[in-house]
């Protein structure tokens, strides 16, 4: 449910929701991208912001198997989410 609602917001209501409710856990980078992953009600969440134009391009739900999850589980100890 949470994801469905998340989803749907706009940019700016996803940034309010993830500074308030969300909790940082690293990030990476990702070709252009500086990729901040939080933890929000039990799914990770990632920013992609563009560094180089000053800005966030998208906020989107991380599936758990997503292969750029090595990425950050190279970084630090995640559990995995089901």
């Amino acid at each position: 449910m949470l994801s469905y609602l998340f989803i749907n917001q706009p940019i700016r209501e996803k940034i309010k929701i993830l500074y308030e409710e969300g909790t940082f856990i690293t990030s990476i980078r990702y070709y252009k991208h500086k990729v901040n992953l939080f933890l929000l009600n039990g799914y990770y969440v990632e920013v992609f912001y563009n560094h180089k134009l000053d800005f966030i391009e998208k906020i989107q739900l991380l599936e758990s198997q997503h292969t750029r999850m090595k990425f950050y589980c190279d970084q630090i100890r995640i559990p995995v989410l089901d």
